[in-house]
Order: structure tokens, then sequence, then C-alpha cells
């Protein structure tokens, strides 16, 4: 090993190996990375996160019938209600939430130049606009290529629903894509030995195959494709044999505690998230589908917020309960807000031009409101962040690289976050 490799401090180490890993499959860093710049711009340190649970609302949440609702019945009949923190109002749809509110902060002031679902979704899981030319990576790609898998018998991240249009590992290597659990209820399937074969003759088998496909391997292994299909094969094989795999099966927690998750998809899905960043899954997103309520806002969003209530508060409380919220930041986002005018279906319209999202656990503030709408929540008041500086924020907390760059392989540079800037304010 170099001499200066092996005096390096052990994150540098395995940073450096990890580039290498990603040059070779076609992501590299810009020449310089190993400057003394580039070294002392690495905010290792700065977050207190090592675990991120995403939770999407996927069509576009109503910021101002849940974290910005504004009292006297202004743009719409929903109340507001105290909260565990000190002049922290929410709506009336989000009780048990309100009661966990001393853990996390709100934030009021996002804004998004994009007004379409397809294009708001990549926007805030990519923090760049949708492009034919190019995939971007979300999050928790972002999240392996830095730091690497958690746990190397389970996968680097999950992502829990229905989603058709999650952009995935972008341009970086396949393998750094979610799995994807539709149901949490049924677990993983086809993670057992066929029926009557034995772990020997599984064994051989593995072996013969591994034999069969050896030249071809020696010959292409390199190429980005193969060797992606080869990694696939060998995490699946990896996390068959481990002992891990028990975080797939919700049957093993108690019957109260999944039923103060909710017994839904989404509930159920948070309490999933929960025992996999327990076991090292470092990236865990769930989403909530339906909250496009172009029309009948006010019959649809309560039970959407019943079950977001139940999944959020039972989460940041059973993660504080374990103590792991210090380490675990919980999101809830959503492409963009609705609008504070009622349309003559009684419904709320697509509105980027102001929305709300919020955080609690993995070192932002407890019992916090950053930024602000104005008097009908149409505008931001104050402290305006793009969706960009959002996602930076969530990359700071993890203690990411925000500003430095990589190479994709068509030989384009780009960051975690675009020109995103974190917010240092949420923090503690």
């Amino acid at each position: 090993m170099n001499p200066l490799l092996r005096r390096a401090d052990e994150p540098t180490r395995r940073r450096f190996i990890a580039r290498t890993a990603s040059s070779l499959l076609g992501v590299g860093l810009l020449p310089n990375f190993l400057s003394r710049d580039a070294l002392a711009a690495d905010p290792a340190k700065a977050g207190r996160a090592k675990n991120v649970i995403y939770l999407y609302m996927d069509g576009g949440m109503s910021h101002v019938d849940t974290w910005d609702p504004k009292s006297g019945a202004v743009m719409g009949p929903t109340k507001t209600i105290k909260s565990s923190a000190d002049g922290v109002l929410l709506g009336e749809y989000l009780p048990r939430t309100a009661k966990q509110m001393h853990h996390g902060t709100v934030v009021r002031s996002l804004t998004s130049t994009q007004g379409a679902h397809e294009q708001g979704n990549y926007f805030m899981h990519t923090s760049y606009q949708l492009r034919g030319t190019i995939n971007h990576p979300s999050l928790g790609a972002w999240l392996q290529h830095f730091r690497g898998v958690g746990n190397p018998t389970l996968p680097g991240s999950v992502y829990v629903g229905n989603a058709s249009r999650h952009p995935g590992a972008g341009f970086f290597s396949p393998e750094l894509a979610p799995l994807f659990v539709n149901n949490p209820e049924n677990g993983l399937k086809d993670i057992e030995l066929q029926k009557g074969l034995t772990k020997d003759a599984h064994f051989a088998r593995m072996k013969l195959a591994g034999e069969l496909d050896a030249e071809f391997v020696r010959t292409f292994g390199k190429q980005r494709n193969v060797a992606a299909h080869t990694g696939a094969y060998d995490g699946a094989y990896r996390m068959m044999a481990s002992a891990d795999i028990v975080a797939f099966d919700l049957t093993q927690e108690k019957a109260e505690l999944r039923d103060a998750y909710g017994r839904d998809p989404f509930g159920q899905g948070c309490l999933l998230a929960r025992r996999l960043v327990e076991r090292g899954v470092r990236f865990v997103e769930v989403s909530l589908h339906g909250w496009d309520t172009h029309s009948n806002n006010f019959t649809a969003t309560p039970d959407l917020c019943e079950k977001l209530d139940r999944g959020l508060a039972t989460l940041v409380s059973d993660l504080h309960g374990r103590g792991m919220l210090r380490d675990t930041l919980v999101v809830v986002a959503t492409e963009f807000g609705r609008s504070p005018k009622i349309n003559g279906s009684l419904g709320r319209d697509h509105y980027p031009k102001a929305f709300s999202a919020a955080l609690f656990g993995g070192g932002v503030k407890g019992g916090f409101v950053f930024g602000a709408t104005n008097q009908t929540a149409e505008i931001v008041k104050d402290d305006e962040i793009t969706i960009p500086d959002f996602n930076a924020t969530i990359g700071h907390a993890l203690g990411l690289p925000v500003d430095e760059v990589v190479v994709a392989p068509n030989g384009r540079p780009f960051k975690l976050a675009d020109k995103g800037k974190p917010i240092t304010g949420v923090f503690a």
C-alpha cells in the first residue's frame, strides 16, 4: 500500500478506495480531489446523522392543511392546533405528530420551479431538472457513493412503495439503486433455497455457474453493465445468507407496536424502515401516495394525514426510545404544495411557489420553525429555500461533501445538490 495512504486516517482511506472503485465503474472525481483544499472542505464531522428515513408524500402535499396552517380559516377551514414545541402550530389533522414536534423542525419556505408531478418528483429527488440526455442519482445513491453500504449483507438503500418515477442510481453504477419493496407486509420474496435443495447442492451449482462464466467475466467483466450484473448476483447471494434478512420480517414485532404504526402499507413501511436502519441500511424511502387533491381536498387530506400522522409520530417516538433518533434523520418531503385558494371542486391545485417540509432527529433543532410564508401561505416571506438547498441540507446532516464534484460517464461534472447550499440554521 502507498505509504502516504497507509498513514492517512481511516475515513480518508475508505474514501480513497471508494472513489477508486467508482472511477472503475465510469464515475470519477475531478483530478484535484485529494488536494489539501478538497480534504479540508470535507465536512465528515459536520453532520450528526448516519442514516436517513425519507418519507415522501407523492402527489403534492397541502402545506396549508398540515405544516403551515393559518389561523382564522384563511384560505380554508383547517384549524390550527398547538404542539409540544412552544409557538409551533400544525394543522388539526396531525395531532400525534404535534406531540413530537419538540424533536423536529418545520421548514415553511420551500420553493420550486417545477409544477408538474414527474418533473417535480425528479427535481426533489435529484436536485436537477428532468432532462432526456442524462439520469441523475437520487440522494440514497449519493450517500452510498460517498460512504459505501452500512451493512455489506443488506442493500445500501431501500424504497418502500409503488413508484414508477424514482430516479434510482442515475448515472452511478446500477448497484447503487434502491431495492424496491412493493408491500412491506409481504417481506422479500424468493430469498429461500428451492424446496428440497440442500446448501451443499446449491453451493455446487453456484460454483459451476462461476466456472462457466469465468471466461466471459475475464473478457468483459470491467464493462459497466457486466460488472453491475455480477454485483447484483453477488449481493443477492450475500443477502440470502445474511442473518440480518430478518429485518424484512415484520411479524417479529409486537402486535401493539404494529398497530401504533398503522396497519396500512405506509405505517408498516415506516416500521420496516426503522428495522432496516437498525441493521445498517443507511437510506430508506417510504412513499405515501394520493396527495394530488384537485378535488375533495377536505375529504382526502384528513384520511391521508391519518396515515402519515400515525406512521410518522410512532416512528419518531420509536427511534427516540431506542436511542436512534440522534443518528437518524427523518425527512418528510413532497414535490410541491397545494394552492391556498380553493378551486371549484373543493380542491387545491399544484403550487410550487411556496410549500413545506419537516425534519426530525439527525442533529436538527427541536421545536423549531425555519422560514415563513405570508399570511395567506401564497408567498415565501422569509428565508427562501430552493430544492437543491434542501437536499444540500440533508447531505450536510450526513456529513457528505456537498461541494465535491464528480464526473459522470458523459464527461459532465455534477454535485450532490447542484448549486444548493446547506441551510445550517436548522441544526442544533
